[in-house]
């Protein structure tokens, strides 16, 4: 067998061993780390009502805190992601895990709004951001066939985390009042820890560039450090710019409802058991349509960017139907708008992971998943103070809702301009540093043929 024959044979059983082993194993520490993240970050509007209630303040000012939150996690997420690319992974997401569980028990002792802006919103957000695309990117490296399957089992923990959490935290609330519930919930997110010890993830094929001794002072040698562990590059890509702006779009109303739900429930006139419930059923069709999603889009009969968009599109407009739905006055009508919504949106969230590769390529998935967060990190911030601000001029969280869902559509709109979007098959991505490395963009399997065809060219001529 010759050389290269070899390193083909190498190279098919090692993607094919992508799909088990040590994967698995990254999967459960995924699950429960995602759980204490976005699991918990949906449960938050059960102190929605307690923090407007004891700081006194209005809907609007206490929507700022879990907006932070998530706009910190998504504003850290690509310094999370070029420390991995830089350093360890492993040390990363621990130290996230550290963070995140610091944050909530600070924010336990707090006495003014601007306290819980800091601590749950800065400091746990922050960590947040050093624990997700890491777990994320690391999870992806080791599968490659049921990689969607693998996102959407997963991603399963946060609706599963969402169904328990708000009984949970209401029960909590009820037992030791917000500040105790709190630092439950701080050491309750110190496990994130031990799932980062577990990270022990596979050799990339990319290598950042050297920097010699000599010019390692050089601030344009560390310029391209930085945007080679940022993968900064992407930035010029239209089909990445123009998915990161769907994907913002979403932002700004996918979170609305896991915020302000139990509220508009409780104003309806619903029991405050009865609202936790409307959540926890929402979390439990939510578990339900990420397997779902998964497991169908690994079948291959359609395209991941299509899958997506139809999931998206129905998830916006279920979220306008959240206050339609309650305005009948019937429990039974908003339930089964709200499983129907829990569904699609837990449907989309593995799709929008999946699709990442298919537009970037595999060699730069931990670089792409950040500068997506930051990017969206804006529309975290902004979506639920808006929907506070709405329901503070209305008076109801009727347009809160509408204006949120009518983003999630806009947003699918804007992934159908994308390059070939209604082509059936995928375009194959785009080539590291095409537009602008030149020949330092082939493959080393394009560089051996071109030397094999010089040689056989200069045989000719002798």
């Amino acid at each position: 067998m010759t050389d290269s024959e070899s390193k083909s044979e190498a190279r098919r059983e090692e993607d094919e061993g992508q799909d088990g082993g040590w994967g698995w194993v990254l999967l459960a520490a995924l699950f429960i780390s995602t759980s204490l993240v976005f699991g918990l970050m949906r449960s938050l509007g059960i102190f929605f009502v307690e923090f407007v209630q004891y700081f006194e303040e209005s809907a609007h000012a206490i929507s700022w805190i879990s907006s932070i939150g998530l706009a910190a996690q998504q504003f850290f997420s690509p310094l999370g992601a070029a420390l991995c690319n830089a350093y360890n992974t492993r040390l990363v997401v621990m130290t996230g895990g550290f963070l995140s569980g610091l944050g909530l028990i600070l924010a336990s002792q707090a006495t003014c709004v601007f306290h819980l802006y800091l601590t749950m919103g800065v400091v746990s957000g922050f960590g947040w951001g050093l624990v997700f695309t890491p777990m994320v990117a690391t999870v992806m490296d080791h599968f490659t066939r049921h990689r969607a399957l693998a996102l959407g089992l997963a991603f399963s923990s946060i609706g599963l985390s969402s169904f328990a959490f708000n009984p949970l935290f209401l029960l909590l609330v009820e037992c030791y009042a917000w500040r105790g519930a709190l630092l439950i919930l701080g050491g309750l997110s110190l496990n994130i820890i031990p799932c980062g010890a577990l990270v022990r993830p596979q050799r990339r094929s990319k290598v950042p560039p050297k920097v010699s001794t000599e010019s390692r002072s050089s601030w344009a040698d560390l310029m391209q450090r930085v945007s080679s562990y940022l993968e900064l590059s992407l930035l010029v890509e239209r089909p990445y710019v123009t998915f990161t702006l769907g994907v913002t779009l979403f932002n700004v109303g996918y979170f609305v409802p896991y915020f302000h739900l139990v509220a508009h429930s409780r104003q309806a006139g619903f029991s405050e058991y009865q609202s936790a419930f409307v959540m926890s059923a929402a979390g439990a069709s939510d578990i339900l349509g990420r397997v779902v999603s998964g497991w169908f889009a690994d079948l291959g009969h359609f395209r991941l960017i299509h899958l997506m968009s139809l999931w998206t599109g129905l998830a916006g407009v279920f979220i306008m139907l959240l206050p339609v739905s309650s305005l009948t006055g019937s429990y039974a009508a908003l339930m089964v708008v709200s499983l129907l919504y829990g569904f699609c949106s837990g449907a989309l969230t593995s799709l929008v992971f999946a699709v990442v590769p298919k537009i970037v390529g595999a060699g730069r998935i931990m670089g792409a998943l950040g500068l997506l967060q930051l990017i969206e990190s804006g529309a975290g911030l902004l979506g639920t103070p808006l929907s506070g601000l709405l329901k503070d001029t209305t008076g109801t969280y009727l347009a809160s809702f509408m204006v949120a869902g009518f983003f999630l559509i806009l947003g699918t709109l804007t992934v159908a301009t994308l390059p070939h979007f209604f082509s059936c098959t995928d375009p194959p991505p785009p080539q590291r540093g095409s537009a602008a490395d030149g020949d330092k963009s082939r493959s080393p399997e394009a560089e051996e043929m071109k030397d094999l065809a010089s040689d056989i060219n200069q045989r000719g001529v002798e």
